[in-house]
């Protein structure tokens, strides 16, 4: 299939800010690729509202396609590990960064960027899951490499509403976990439920500042995606010997938290990378997505919207109004 045009999000920097809109490219334009892949789905990040933005501490060059997500199929390949109609996902590395990203039509990447979408799992179920979900499940990944089990007890999400926490709720759930879910917006309780959490908290417990160094052991383990005083009070609410696995800041790059957790209980403090960490650790997560009985409820998480809705659903997620998780079809006649 040859195609010289393609719509795409571009995001130019004016002299009043940045502005966005829809337009058409050509595929000649793009960077030198050694894949060249007609993207059928991607989804929201809170990284791409930052591109979307004009943070320059995410995407350094405008004009700009961002995207940091992408499943589509092959057009070309001047590499002999894939080849024409091959099925792929690429998910982080510079893509939608400083590279040309997932919100336009087509994109350009290195091969090893690129992983083919495992049996059991299409194009469209990839990216219900996408970014946020890759991540959930290597959070998930370590928390169990480090022995983590659903008798040890309660499992806490922080963020439950948006696109990692929702997804890492569902997730654990489907593992049998009993799980937690921190959320700022009291209308979501019931959704919540939806997904699998046995029990709603509010996000004030954990934002307010508390003094003091350990608090009431309460939770087997977390997945944190705000940092900040949040993360500060989660780490003196963890169980001896449990983990706290952390992905994101959307409250602080910055926490304050003494050695006390650490060294009293013993707990852990994981990384989670889901951008640099090597294709085949990529590939071994979506190969356990592909093994998922019931995508329902994933269904039921994301929201799905066309192209020209990408604007304003980023600027609700930077506004931090969206909910859940945004699919993305690309094709032309989505929301028609």
């Amino acid at each position: 299939m040859t195609i010289t045009t393609y719509k795409s999000l571009w995001i130019e920097e004016t002299e009043d800010g940045f502005s966005n809109s829809i337009v058409e490219r050509n595929v000649a334009d793009l960077p030198a690729g050694e894949l060249i892949i007609q993207v059928h789905y991607s989804s929201l990040n809170f990284k791409d509202a930052l591109s979307a933005s004009g943070n320059k501490g995410v995407t350094r060059q405008f004009p700009h396609q961002p995207g940091i997500d992408a499943a589509g199929v092959v057009l070309s390949s001047s590499q002999s590990d894939f080849s024409e109609g091959d099925e792929v996902i690429v998910t982080g590395y510079d893509l939608g960064m400083n590279t040309a990203g997932g919100l336009g039509q087509v994109i350009a990447v290195p091969a090893a960027w690129a992983i083919k979408k495992p049996e059991g799992l299409s194009l469209r179920e990839s990216m219900l899951l996408g970014t946020a979900g890759l991540t959930a499940g290597l959070c998930i990944n370590k928390l169990l490499k480090m022995g983590l089990k659903s008798e040890h007890g309660d499992v806490l999400v922080t963020g439950a509403t948006g696109g990692v926490g929702s997804i890492a709720v569902f997730l654990l759930a489907q593992y049998g976990f009993t799980v937690a879910a921190s959320t700022g917006k009291s209308t979501q309780t019931d959704f919540l439920k939806s997904i699998g959490a046995s029990d709603v908290i509010a996000r004030d417990e954990f934002s307010d500042a508390n003094k003091k160094p350990l608090l009431k052991e309460r939770f087997a383990a977390a997945i944190d995606v705000a940092g900040g005083q949040t993360l500060s009070n989660v780490l003196k609410q963890i169980k001896a010997g449990g983990s706290v696995a952390i992905c994101g800041l959307v409250e602080s790059p910055r926490y304050d938290a003494t050695v006390l957790p650490f060294i009293l209980r013993g707990i852990n403090l994981l990384g989670v990378d889901s951008v640099e960490i090597p294709v085949a650790k990529k590939q071994s997560v979506w190969q356990t997505f592909a093994q998922l009985n019931d995508y329902s409820a994933l269904e039921s998480i994301n929201t799905e919207i066309s192209l020209n809705d990408v604007p304003g659903k980023l600027d609700a997620i930077l506004k931090g109004e969206g909910t859940g998780h945004y699919l993305v079809n690309m094709s032309d006649d989505a929301g028609a």
